[in-house]
């Protein structure tokens, strides 16, 4: 039963910050899941239905870098590889998806890495 209130509050909290970010051909969704080891974050065109650049903690690519993937380090990896992936295939600017969490931890790290490594939201 308490489970249930939870992930009901959760898809609440999800849609409130979803019915305002769509994301376009022009400036793709940037959405970011987090768990208790690991995050992933994806860049999403709506308008086609595809994902266009992916990573996440359990990467290939990032696993040896990354020891532990429910921190904020491992955030930031995951955010530069991201907006690398991106900037490879084309895409400056973004709109950011929270998914319904905080603008805080390792949401922000995530995010505050993007943008270092240029991508524009």
């Amino acid at each position: 039963m308490q489970t249930d209130k939870i992930q009901k509050a959760k898809y609440r909290r999800n849609w409130r910050s979803r019915k305002s970010v769509f994301g376009t051909t022009e400036r793709p969704r940037l959405v970011v899941f987090r768990s208790g080891r690991h995050i992933y974050a994806q860049i999403i065109d709506d308008q086609a239905g595809l994902t266009l650049a992916a990573s996440s903690s359990m990467a290939k690519g990032l696993r040896g870098s990354v020891k532990y993937g429910g921190n904020k380090q491992a955030a930031e990896t995951v955010g530069a590889a991201l907006a690398k992936q991106a900037t490879e295939v084309g895409i400056k600017a973004v709109c950011f998806d929270r998914n319904g969490y905080k603008y805080h931890g390792r949401v922000k790290a995530l995010a505050d890495a993007a943008r270092k490594a240029g991508l524009a939201f």
